[in-house]
């Protein structure tokens, strides 16, 4: 049965979505950024605007462990895996993190069940989340320890998120605020790491502006959004919405670049809204 509290829990996934559709363009556009310093600064940037309820920040280890392992430990894997691995293959090997959330939510969620339906959708949305990632092309290049760390932070984004709503049924969980101090705490490991492992740049004014709206949307007010949504909603069903994001992101991006939509696309938007369709109906 869809309730008031579902709905709302579906619009807070697909406002984080919404801005992680830009993450893309902004990142090609800072492409000259090492990575490490552009996370940093805009996982601190999105922090501010939870400085004014700092007095929610007192949160548990448990709480903490949880918020910087997914927010520090998801990037560093994941930049770790472009290194070492493919890109676009190690992107679609981290693109598993929706599907892993609809199978790890019964194990991890009390009282939630598997259906075969939320495990269909969620197969049909990974395929059309391949073919947005992929857009047509075929896959090269043999092996790669860097697919280890790709799905390693699949598995922590996923876990994270469900974390979330796991310790809220504790009873240990956290306000939506104390995301600013896991962001804060996980930039500023993130700028350790490009100290230790990247060489220093100077950044111009208009990389400063892209970072700072980086930092308030798809690495700020999307992480907020977020937390919401898990800790209202169904977690199989916004593990299965969230494949919108990588079709949307595609999109953007070839919009923005002045590109074509090509077949791929299309039909790889058919999959996704149609895997999405089906999940939001489970809940009717």
């Amino acid at each position: 049965m869809i309730t008031s509290r579902h709905t709302a829990a579906n619009l807070y996934a697909l406002g984080a979505i919404a801005l992680w559709a830009s993450l893309a363009t902004l990142a090609v556009q800072l492409a000259q950024v090492p990575p490490f310093l552009l996370t940093g600064l805009a996982l601190i940037v999105g922090s501010v605007p939870a400085w004014p309820y700092m007095r929610h920040w007192r949160v548990g280890p448990a709480a903490l462990t949880l918020g910087v392992g997914g927010l520090f430990g998801y990037h560093f894997l994941l930049f770790i895996a472009l290194r070492h691995a493919p890109p676009v293959q190690a992107n679609l090997v981290n693109y598993l993190w929706p599907l892993l959330i609809v199978v790890l939510a019964p194990l991890l969620l009390p009282g939630m069940r598997l259906r075969a339906v939320h495990i269909g959708a969620a197969l049909i949305g990974f395929a059309g989340a391949a073919l947005a990632i992929l857009g047509g092309r075929t896959l090269h290049g043999g092996l790669a320890w860097g697919y280890a760390p790709a799905l390693a932070a699949a598995l922590a984004w996923a876990c994270f998120s469900l974390g979330t709503r796991r310790l809220a049924l504790q009873g240990r969980g956290f306000p939506t605020a104390a995301i600013g101090l896991f962001g804060l705490v996980s930039g500023l490991l993130a700028l350790v790491c490009h100290a230790l492992l990247e060489p220093h740049v100077s950044l111009s004014v208009p990389q400063l502006l892209r970072i700072g709206m980086l930092g308030l949307g798809p690495l700020g007010a999307a992480f907020y959004l977020w937390d919401r949504a898990f800790k209202l909603g169904d977690a199989r069903i916004i593990g299965v919405l969230s494949y919108i994001t990588p079709l949307a992101s595609t999109a953007l991006l070839v919009w923005v670049t002045g590109g074509t939509f090509t077949w791929p696309l299309v039909v790889a938007a058919l999959l996704i809204v149609g895997s999405a369709v089906v999940a939001v109906r489970t809940q009717a």
